[in-house]
């Protein structure tokens, strides 16, 4: 149990509590920005919790629901106030309704999180900053303790875990709920370099190309909110043409945007007037370089998995591994 101190400070108004690991700092900081990974500890072992948005910047907000044994749901929100990177981060943490929207009806709490490094490697610190009294006794009976102390006893094993999250493991699918996938990969380059590697033309047309045998003669990119975006692919044998286009719905460079996308052919340019999926970038900076994180959402189920079918994990992965040559001979390996 990494947990090795808990004090409340009924003045204050604060809970402390102090857990000790035997990793880097770097690596617990990683923890809990990666959202694949945090969402393993999160909630308590019977309440699994699912990240569906996890910014990790200044002004930047995360979304996340558990889920219990039979189904009921416990969703809440972060709010980043700040980030000290590698060393501390501040939320404003609270409930949300299964939407996501914030409950106004229940407390939301100041929590900051410090990391330092220890003689056997780190400790992290969290401290939740309560509004009263009333509401610290509150959120203690409804078992906050304990449930802090159950969720963090999964940390250990998740740390530990060196391989399944470090660079070079490849693009990792996640479907979410019944119409949502998350694909991550770690990219070897800084988050700027990252950002403009998917917003400069240049660039995407070297490394955005899916299989071999394929270019791409148009690359319309958006930059700014209610643009639209235009990319277009074709084989090099001529004998097959598709692109994709959509429009802008939030962007804050160089962390995260969102946009809509659909498919469209020369023989069917009709198909692109509804938007098929809206997808959101989140890019993460991490050890070895920048995770990039894209949660796409789907009309249903069956258009996920038909799209899923096509093999467009496999061309995402090439794609990136060009993405990485790309940066690496640039020399912005960081």
């Amino acid at each position: 149990m990494p947990i090795t101190a808990v004090t409340q400070d009924t003045e204050a108004l604060t809970l402390t509590v102090v857990a000790d690991f035997t990793v880097s700092v770097r690596r617990l900081w990683d923890a809990y920005l990666d959202p694949r990974q945090i969402e393993r500890f999160w909630g308590p072992p019977t309440f699994p919790a699912t990240f569906t948005r996890h910014d990790g910047f200044p002004g930047g907000v995360s979304n996340y629901r558990m889920t219990g044994p039979e189904g009921e749901v416990s969703a809440g929100y972060w709010k980043w106030v700040a980030v000290d990177e590698g060393s501390s981060f501040e939320v404003r943490d609270g409930f949300a309704r299964e939407d996501g929207t914030p409950n106004a009806e229940m407390p939301d709490m100041r929590m900051t999180f410090d990391f330092a490094e220890t003689a056997l490697g780190s400790r992290l610190t969290t401290t939740t900053y309560f509004n009263s009294l009333d509401e610290l006794e509150q959120l203690r009976a409804m078992g906050m303790e304990e449930g802090m102390r159950l969720a963090m006893g999964q940390i250990d094993a998740v740390v530990e875990d060196l391989a399944a999250f470090a660079v070079g493991a490849g693009t990792e699918l996640q479907r979410i709920g019944d119409a949502q996938a998350r694909t991550s990969r770690i990219v070897r380059g800084t988050v700027e370099q990252v950002w403009r590697a998917h917003h400069d033309p240049d660039l995407l047309r070297r490394w955005q190309l899916g299989p071999d045998g394929w270019s791409m003669p148009v690359c319309e990119v958006a930059t700014a909110v209610g643009e639209r975006h235009r990319t277009e692919w074709a084989s090099d044998d001529g004998g097959q043409r598709f692109g994709f286009t959509g429009t802008v719905l939030e962007i804050e460079p160089p962390r995260r945007s969102v946009t809509t996308e659909a498919m469209f052919t020369p023989e069917d340019p009709e198909a692109a007037q509804s938007p098929v999926t809206t997808n959101e970038l989140t890019l993460i900076p991490v050890e070895g370089g920048t995770l990039v994180s894209l949660l796409i959402t789907y009309p249903d189920t069956e258009t996920r998995e038909m799209i899923l079918s096509t093999g467009m994990v496999d061309g995402m992965e090439t794609s990136y591994t060009r993405l990485d040559s790309e940066l690496l001979s640039s020399g912005s390996q960081r």
